[in-house]
This record gives C-alpha cells, structure tokens and sequence, in this order.
C-alpha cells in the first residue's frame, strides 16, 4: 500500500472512530454491566439495590457480573463485556500495558485488607526469610504489586522467591495442603487464610507501600455514556459512605451476597476502606510508581503513563 493511501485510511478509520461514542451516546441506554469481586463497595450496592433505584427511572436496568479478579474483568471490561468495575491497583498497569479499552473513573485508598499469610507454625517469621519460598498470588493482581513491595522493603529481588500464579480459589486448598509457603492475597480470602487455615499474617500491605483500588470503565462507555458514568460513581460514593458508618451490617450483607461466613466477613468488614474519590494527583503518583515498579522488572512490555487513562472527567 503506497504511504498516501496507507494515510488515507488511518484517517478514515480516525473519523470512524471518533463517531463510535456519539453514535451509542443518542442509542437508547438498556443496561449497565457492573463487574464485581466477593468484597467492597460494588457488593453493598448490589446487595442494596442502590443502582437499580437510581436508574428505575430512566428505565435502565443493571446487570452484575461476578470475578475471581481484577485481570479477568478487566479483560471483559476492554472487549465490552463490561462497562464499570473495580479492581486493585496492579490489573490496570497490565491493562495500559496492553493498550486495553479502558479508564480510571474514581479511586479508594486502601489501609487495610490485604497482604501476605504463612501457616501459623511456618518458620517464616520475617520478610527476608521468604528468600527461596514459594510463594502464590494472582498474576497482574494487587497481591502481585504487595509481594513487590515486600521484596524491595527486604532487600530481596524477584528471583529470591518462585512465584506460583494462583486465583484465589485455588489457592485456598494450595495454601493449606502446604503447596505454596506463603500467600499474598486480599479481602475475603485474605481473613479466610486467617481465620479458616491459621494462617498468619506476616505482612499488611500498608506497612510496605501506599496502595489503592480503582474504579474503572470501558473507554468508549464512559466517552459516550458520561452522565451514565458519573451517576454510577455517585451511587457508589453513597452505598460507600453509608458502609463506613454501618460495618455490622456491611458484613452481614457481604456474606449473604457472596457465601462467604459472617464471621469472616466480619473481619474484612471491621478493616476495610470503603470511601470512593476523584483521581488525585496524590492518587495517580502512587500508582505511577506501581508502574514503574512493574516495568522495572520487566514484567510489563513497556513502560506506561497513568495520567494519560484517567478519564478526563474525573482528574483534579
């Protein structure tokens, strides 16, 4: 293809693109596809109804769709599976990285929650004795950036330890049989290591780096679907204030919406950061850093600018 033509079609395709967003925003809205983990706010909302009631109105429907985590919903988030999601802050470095579909919407701190558990009698009692341990943890998760992290406070380097990628559900049986010598992993299953297998912790994250988690939505949804999107946070931001007055019966509505015991529930509840806010300057820092972090030890392709997948309506 000669390089005018070749020019001539990426423009066209440019133009084609850019009607994409305009085109859905004057198609009727029907539905939302909220995805979701065992944990958080998103479980609150659902449990409660509170989007269901906020867009009755408007005769627009929610649908909830459940993850084992972020990467996954991520994956269906930048194919249009889904269009809103929260996740940690590990899944959308990979997802930049691999020029997905998506934006950062709004943002939580997290201070408690997740981190690394050994068995109760493991002889692993600090962190430079994970040095040749085996040690399992969702690949591109927050838990991936939190073993990261733990390493670096220790002066051990990724090579120091065999990691074992492992969703959560499978590495629940993995961590009690003694398949994995430790394991990085958040709310609830980081309170059922705890409370279910005896598991100790040995690390909370917020002891070796700041972290956040972050609400996401497909690009072309929150471009076209702004007002949508906005009104999705917001709700999100009420169910989220509501649940740092009321952890009683935000465990009770967490374990009768994913399973999970009341007594575990309980746990994750009491310690949990529910409050949901725009993308800081503060916020986006720290989850530059992740990124570099990321590229550092090539564990990414190439290196990402955070900044430039914050949706313009929601930077400050």
């Amino acid at each position: 293809m000669k390089r005018r033509d070749f020019l001539k079609l990426s423009v066209s395709v440019a133009a084609a693109g850019a009607l994409v967003p305009r085109a859905r925003a004057n198609t009727p809205l029907k539905e939302i596809r909220i995805g979701y983990q065992k944990t958080g706010v998103l479980v609150i909302a659902r449990q409660q109804a509170i989007l269901e009631k906020k867009f009755a109105a408007r005769q627009i429907g929610i649908k909830w769709i459940e993850f084992t985590s972020g990467p996954p919903l991520l994956e269906a988030m930048s194919a249009g599976s889904v269009d809103l999601g929260s996740v940690g802050d590990t899944p959308p470095i990979f997802a930049q990285a691999a020029n997905a579909n998506v934006v950062y919407v709004a943002g939580s701190a997290i201070t408690n929650g997740q981190g690394i558990l050994v068995p109760a009698n493991s002889s692993i009692q600090t962190i430079a004795d994970l040095k040749g341990k085996r040690i399992g943890f969702t690949k591109g998760s927050s838990a991936h950036n939190v073993v990261i992290a733990t390493l670096e406070k220790a002066g051990l380097t990724w090579s120091d330890i065999t990691p074992v990628y492992l969703t959560p559900p499978d590495a629940v049986p993995a961590f009690a049989n003694g398949s994995i010598e430790a394991w990085a992993v958040w709310d609830p299953y980081f309170a059922i290591g705890e409370k279910r297998q005896s598991g100790r912790i040995l690390v909370n994250a917020h002891e070796v780096a700041k972290t956040n988690s972050f609400y996401l939505a497909n690009k072309d949804f929150a471009n076209s679907r702004g007002r949508e999107t906005r009104d999705v946070i917001d709700g999100l931001a009420d169910a989220a204030r509501w649940a740092e007055a009321n952890r009683a019966e935000v465990a009770a509505a967490l374990a009768a919406v994913t399973g999970v015991p009341p007594e575990v529930q309980t746990v994750a509840a009491n310690r949990a950061s529910f409050l949901i806010g725009p993308l800081t300057d503060e916020i986006i820092t720290t989850q530059q850093a992740v990124a570099d972090r990321f590229h550092k030890l090539g564990l990414i392709p190439k290196p990402v600018v955070v900044r430039d997948a914050v949706w313009r309506s929601v930077q400050t």
